[in-house]
């Protein structure tokens, strides 16, 4: 999907503008009555044109294909699937040798910028609307900021510079922009969630539940910083969600990835991409996750398709875990676990040669269709929080209290309560590494860890010293073959090759 034809608003419009992304705010209503002429005329109007904002996030250009790639790119996982061509779009980006054809760089770059001009249409159009209740009005522009900063958010870091639209294009021909610097880029995503923070509600209830909050906005304006190595503004921005009434870590780090009421949108979640299942199968742009599916074991049954095996945890990783982590249960598929059927965890399958599959998205046979799970997908939680304070301040008293809230949780401890077995100290050597590690551990399979090795460029800890360590590592166990070693080409993904022939201000990142 090339820029120049998800520019215009009548376009955007057939593009399912009234197609929710979660079973909280569903609302669904014959699109064929929908006419530039007759829309944005009503507060419902507003709010189903904000649910559209929504639901690129559900698809195969966000969360329900694009994302994934962000751990095969690093040390925490492997392809996997079948042998030959199966994944082949990941395989490319696990051997670091992308062309500007690639599936996945393609899907991403479309979906987000589709996300980018609906949210840009209801900036437009939403302040216009007569009658409306003006808290709702606030809200509905709120949660359009919002979400155009988490979508220029992924651009920015996936691509570098990216043209930047802060309003519907006039015509087709003025969606030709040049790539804008990426420090521009996040100037804009800075001032959208400042923005949004003062005009999002703290929480929700009811049918509302899984919008974006102010404390949403104000978490990622958090990570924002810290990617930009904005400590002080990191650090600041994480204590606000730290202090927020109501918001938490859960007791169980488990919790946190179980379908159903009593576990999704609680406390310790800050923003979620939603999910139900129900209502499509065999595709990956509706409102069913389909990571059930492929990141189930293959061929164990387990999943309604029996799946298919793919993103599987690297050996290193897996070793990694210190004994008692409970995070390493509630993520991975070790030989010998045992399935809901009473089947057990093979020491070797296909696309699987150690043994070792994602657990953390497994729902089971949650129904008879296939890629269609109801689980919902952290975005942002209260843990990284945390994580993202004590990296900002550092081994201080308060830095070590933040991480070691983290650790302790892992262990099945109450993380008030000091852990002499378990709670990094002043004394601990290399307190960046050991929070970088924690949130490796953490955040495993939440498709965050390319972006921290990224920002650690020309560090011990940045992408090519440590993925040349893993690929030789891999190789050394006579498996991983088609590992490559990274280079500072590979610091951005290629621009699409098809956004290149429509849009000649475009240029293409160096070395693709």
């Amino acid at each position: 999907m090339t820029i120049s034809r998800i520019a215009c608003g009548a376009f955007l419009l057939s593009l399912g503008l009234l197609t929710s992304c979660t079973e909280k705010f569903l609302e669904e209503t014959p699109a064929d009555q929908i006419t530039d002429a007759n829309f944005y005329q009503t507060q419902q109007d507003a709010i189903q044109a904000v649910t559209a904002v929504y639901s690129e996030l559900t698809k195969e250009g966000q969360y329900n294909q694009a994302m994934w790639a962000f751990d095969i790119m690093a040390d925490i996982s492997v392809t996997g699937g079948d042998d030959g061509s199966d994944g082949i779009e990941y395989k490319q980006l696990e051997a670091f040798n992308i062309p500007s054809t690639n599936v996945v760089a393609n899907r991403l770059w479309g979906g987000s910028f589709i996300g980018v001009q609906r949210a840009n249409i209801v900036l437009q159009k939403v302040p216009g609307i007569q009658g409306m209740d003006p808290v709702i009005q606030k809200r509905c522009l709120g949660e359009a900021q919002f979400l155009r900063a988490k979508y220029y958010f992924d651009l920015v870091r996936v691509y570098g510079d990216v043209p930047l639209f802060t309003a519907p294009p006039a015509s087709p021909e003025a969606v030709n922009m040049p790539r804008t610097p990426a420090a521009e880029v996040y100037k804009q995503i800075e001032q959208d969630l400042i923005e949004a923070i003062g005009n999002l509600p703290a929480s929700y209830s009811g049918a509302d539940l899984g919008r974006a909050t102010k404390w949403a906005a104000t978490g990622l304006l958090a990570k924002v910083y810290i990617t930009q190595g904005k400590k002080t503004e990191a650090a600041q921005r994480a204590r606000e969600v730290i202090a927020a009434p109501g918001k938490a870590m859960l007791a169980n780090y488990a919790d946190n990835f179980k379908a159903g009421p009593a576990f999704e949108n609680g406390r310790e979640s800050l923003f979620e991409v939603q999910y139900i299942n129900g209502r499509n199968e065999y595709d990956r742009n509706n409102v069913g996750s389909s990571m059930n599916e492929f990141f189930g074991p293959r061929g164990a049954n387990q999943t309604p398709g029996s799946g298919y095996g793919f993103n599987v945890p690297e050996p290193d990783f897996v070793n990694g875990y210190e004994a008692g982590d409970t995070r390493k249960a509630a993520s991975i598929w070790v030989p010998g676990d045992t399935y809901p059927d009473g089947g057990k965890q093979s020491a070797k399958a296909t696309g699987s040669p150690f043994g070792y599959n994602c657990k953390k998205w497994f729902v089971g046979k949650v129904n008879t269709n296939i890629w269609d799970s109801p689980l919902n997908v952290p975005v942002l939680r209260m843990a990284e929080m945390y994580l993202i304070l004590a990296e900002a301040v550092g081994p201080t008293a308060e830095g070590l209290e933040a991480i070691n809230k983290v650790r302790r949780r892992a262990f099945g401890l109450d993380y008030n309560t000091p852990s002499p077995a378990h709670d990094l100290t002043a004394a601990t050597p290399d307190f960046t590494g050991a929070v970088l590690r924690e949130r490796k551990y953490e955040l495993a399979f939440e498709f965050d860890r390319w972006f921290d090795l990224k920002r650690y460029h020309g560090t011990q800890y940045g992408l090519i010293p440590v993925m040349t360590a893993q690929a030789a590592y891999l190789r050394s166990l006579n498996i991983g073959a088609q590992r490559g070693i990274p280079t500072v080409t590979n610091l951005v993904l290629p621009i699409p090759q098809s956004e290149l022939d429509a849009n000649p201000a475009l240029v293409q990142n160096p070395g693709y």
